[in-house]
């Protein structure tokens, strides 16, 4: 392939890390190196993610050239041996490797081809010692529209520009990376766009160094940890639109260059979303929020602190209501539950979705644009049949299934219906108070759901609606049937 521009960013140190302190601590075991495992087990998708290490931070440099998409990059992860390593892996898809050091020195790499995207392989010039820190930095060049092993995150827009939605296994396809959800890390971010673009990525913006062709390098810093998954970068010809929140926090929203008149009005009602939710759950566990309006995405993304949402969303329903707004509200919703409570893997889907999608309907039904229980009742009637197709909303096969979203919806609301409205709302309070910034299973809720309502009927109740293979009554509707 050819590239335009691949020169690495001058000036990425704007936010650049301090790094740690490498010294080797005393070991009361023996030093017996062996390479990290090339997949954590997720029942789901078993390759993603990487044993023998946690990272602790990403700094990511990305120079992408509009319409060609050719770019250039480098990653440093900063992260800390969970073993002693005699080599470990990345997950990345798609990208040619250039460079490889660990702790500044050259690593041998190999390239193969795994099955959900490519493993980087990783040998250290010396053995990494269990519970030392060490960076990695890996240099590397690709084109956006390449042909890749695994799914891509790449979407593209009219404007020649790109955003990135990686959920669940797509991260791979922009950078080397610990791709799993159970490894969290802070980020910052150094991206260059050409004159008459923005770059955009998850975080808090932190500077912006014009260069002398009038492109610009934008500097941002996301100082809450993120799993992979949620990566929200892209360079498109937008417009920032900033506001606050009623209770002062800094909003930024991106929407399509030409047209802010049209969507300066949508992203205004973020405020009253955020008031909405924050009087249910508490504070807003991120520094920075806002929505990424883009004509190259027609789905609905929580990338953290930065919603990804394409513009075809945006239309009243039959009755001139602006029920786009309960999208809105869902992948707000996914900033408590999901970004800032995070599950530890995949089958653990419904803490995420079912949460959003909860919540959603009971904004709707408040604004008079629908029934929660029409809803519930039409989920109820059909769950069964999907139960035996998909699995139950705790146990499911695959992702975007009905039993992840509505059938996670159902759970909460029979556990509502059964403990009260009260308990509840205790209950998902403080659970993304308990939980802020960690990772968390079915089992943790279960627990918290116990300790929380103070009954321990809890436990078999959740876990006949999260894992058997019928739906169990309805609390307080037993007239309700299956079909």
């Amino acid at each position: 392939m050819t590239t335009s521009r691949r020169t690495i960013l001058r000036g990425a140190g704007v936010a650049a890390l301090t790094v740690p302190t490498l010294a080797i601590p005393a070991y009361a075991h023996g030093f017996d190196p062996k390479p990290g495992s090339d997949g954590v087990g997720d029942p789901l998708f078993p390759t993603l993610g990487n044993g023998g290490y946690q990272v602790v931070h990403y700094d990511l440099t990305f120079d992408f050239t509009p319409v060609t998409y050719d770019f250039t990059a480098r990653v440093v992860l900063s992260a800390k041996a969970t073993q002693d390593l005699s080599s470990f892996n990345l997950d990345t898809d798609g990208h040619t490797i250039d460079t490889v050091t660990v702790n500044g020195r050259a690593a041998a790499f190999a390239l193969s081809v795994g099955k959900s995207g490519q493993e980087l392989t990783v040998t250290p010039a010396a053995p990494l010692h269990k519970g030392a820190p060490f960076q990695v930095a890996v240099a590397y060049r690709g084109n956006g529209k390449a042909p890749r092993v695994g799914l891509t995150g790449w979407k593209f827009g009219s404007d020649g520009g790109f955003v990135s939605a990686v959920q669940s296994s797509r991260a791979d396809t922009f950078l080397p990376c610990n791709d799993t959800p159970s490894d969290k890390a802070t980020w910052t971010f150094h991206i260059s766009a050409p004159e008459g673009y923005v770059a955009a990525a998850n975080g808090e913006l932190t500077g912006k160094d014009k260069r002398a062709d009038g492109s610009a390098v934008w500097h941002f810093a996301l100082r809450e940890r993120m799993p992979t998954e949620l990566l929200g970068i892209a360079v498109v010809k937008g417009t920032y639109l900033y506001g606050t929140s009623h209770k002062g926090l800094p909003l930024r929203h991106v929407v399509p260059q030409g047209q802010e008149d049209k969507y300066g009005p949508i992203v205004a009602r973020t405020p009253d979303h955020l008031a909405w939710l924050e009087a249910k759950f508490g504070a807003y566990p991120f520094s920075v929020y806002g929505l990424h309006i883009y004509d190259g995405y027609t789905d609905a993304l929580e990338n953290s602190t930065l919603t990804l949402m394409g513009t075809n969303w945006f239309k009243p329903n039959a009755d001139g209501n602006p029920t786009y707004e309960n999208t809105m509200v869902h992948e707000l919703t996914h900033q408590w539950f999901g970004d800032s409570v995070t599950p530890h893997d995949w089958q653990q889907a419904w803490l995420n979705e079912g949460p959003a999608v909860y919540y959603a309907a009971l904004y709707s039904e408040e604004r008079g644009w629908s029934k929660m229980v029409d809803k519930m009742r039409t989920t109820y009637g059909k769950l069964d049949a999907i139960r035996a197709a998909d699995g139950p909303p705790g146990l499911p096969k695959a992702l975007g299934g009905t039993n992840i979203y509505d059938g996670g919806a159902l759970v909460l609301y029979a556990l509502q219906l059964q403990f009260g409205q009260q308990k509840f709302d205790h209950l998902m309070r403080q659970w993304t108070r308990r939980f802020k910034d960690r990772t968390v299973t079915s089992e943790d809720f279960i627990r918290h759901a116990v300790d929380m309502t103070g009954d321990r009927s809890v436990d078999a109740f959740l876990r006949d609606w999260l894992f058997g293979a019928t739906n169990p009554p309805m609390p307080g509707h037993p007239d309700w049937t299956v079909a």
